[in-house]
């Protein structure tokens, strides 16, 4: 279910990003919707590290390295 929230999560952060182009590719920096987008991405960034965070700390997430 983490990792689920997680990769949903990152789907939204990219929906963001390219949101954010488009704005800025048709206002062209005249409007706030490109700060709306940012700030949006932002948050969606915030919670995604958080969760990732949480989720080892949990022990839910575990490192799979071979080094």
């Amino acid at each position: 279910m983490l990792k689920a929230a997680i990769i949903l999560l990152l789907l939204a952060t990219i929906a963001s990003l390219f949101s954010g182009l488009f704005f800025l590719v048709k206002d062209e920096g005249r409007s706030s919707r490109l700060v709306n987008a940012l700030t949006v991405r932002v948050t969606l960034t915030a919670l995604t590290v958080g969760l990732i965070a949480w989720g080892f700390y949990s022990g839910q997430l575990i490192p799979q390295v071979t080094w």
